[in-house]
C-alpha cells in the first residue's frame, strides 16, 4: 500500500540555480545529491540527482543530465504546476519576498477552499503556495464533494460532444 509521496523529481537546467531558488528563496534544504555517472542500462552520462526536503519529509528532486536533451518551457498552471502548503502568514510573506526578489509572482487567488500564490522558478515550472481556508477538509471529502459524480459527468459529456 502506498503511504506516502517520497518525491516528485524534475529536469533542470542548472543545478546551483535551481539550489538557490529552492533553498535559498523557497528554503527547502538540499538533502542528498546523487553523481550519475552511468546509468541502469550502461549509459555513460554526467548527471546530477539533487532532493530538497518539506518538512513531512518528502521532497522534490531535480536532474540536471546536459547529455541529454531536453525542452524547457515555461509551464502554464494547467500543464505543470507544484502546490507546496503554507500557512497564511508565511504565504503572503512569500509574495512580498518574491515581489522584492524580482521573481515571477502572481496573487492571492481565492480558491474557496484555498488560497494561493504563484512563482515560476529558473527551470519555467509554476510553484503554487497554497494555505487551507476554513472549509478545507469538507470540500476534499469525496463522501461530501461528489467527486466521482462529476467526474462520470464529464466523461459523458465528453463522449457525447465526441458522437455529436
Amino acid at each position: 500500500m502506498i503511504r506516502s509521496l517520497h518525491h516528485n523529481a524534475y529536469r533542470c537546467r542548472d543545478s546551483e540555480e535551481t539550489r538557490k531558488f529552492y533553498e535559498d528563496f523557497l528554503g527547502l534544504p538540499l538533502v542528498h545529491t546523487i553523481e550519475i555517472g552511468e546509468t541502469k542500462s550502461g549509459r555513460r552520462t554526467q548527471t546530477l540527482h539533487t532532493f530538497y526536503q518539506l518538512d513531512d519529509g518528502s521532497c522534490l528532486a531535480f536532474f540536471e543530465a546536459p547529455d541529454m536533451p531536453f525542452e524547457f518551457k515555461k509551464q502554464h498552471d494547467f500543464d505543470l504546476h507544484i502546490a507546496l502548503e503554507v500557512s497564511e502568514k508565511d504565504m503572503h510573506a512569500m509574495l512580498e519576498k518574491g515581489k522584492a526578489a524580482g521573481i515571477e509572482t502572481r496573487g492571492v487567488s481565492d480558491h474557496h477552499f484555498i488560497h494561493s500564490i504563484y512563482f515560476r522558478d529558473p527551470n519555467g515550472y509554476v510553484i503554487e503556495l497554497t494555505c487551507k481556508q476554513p472549509g478545507h477538509d469538507e470540500a476534499m471529502d469525496p463522501a461530501r464533494n461528489g467527486a466521482a459524480a462529476k467526474l462520470a459527468r464529464w466523461q459523458a459529456a465528453k463522449a457525447e460532444a465526441m458522437r455529436g
